[in-house]
């Protein structure tokens, strides 16, 4: 899939409104908070946390992230290249 296509998909979803930083900000703690949970691994979630939950939630991070891009005005292209250079210049 191309992000565009996934950009597309997710305003079906999710409509054209576009949220601040502050309302993306609320909203990846939320499934950054899924995350920590599954890897927390509580004995009240233990059956929640199956393989394809935490798939499921790395999906939404990256699909969430795309649309969040966009809502900030960024292309998401554009900004998954920024961080490619980053990371390689980090190893580096």
């Amino acid at each position: 899939m191309e992000t565009l296509d996934l950009l597309q998909q997710s305003r079906q979803i999710w409509g054209k409104k576009k949220l601040n930083l502050s309302q993306i900000i609320v909203r990846m703690g939320k499934v950054f908070g899924d995350i920590c949970r599954w890897e927390r691994n509580a004995v009240k979630d233990k059956k929640a946390h199956t393989k394809k939950e935490l798939q499921k939630e790395m999906g939404n991070m990256i699909l969430s992230s795309i649309r969040w891009c966009d809502d900030l005005g960024f292309n998401p292209d554009d900004c998954i290249k920024e961080a490619l250079n980053a990371q390689k210049k980090f190893k580096k």
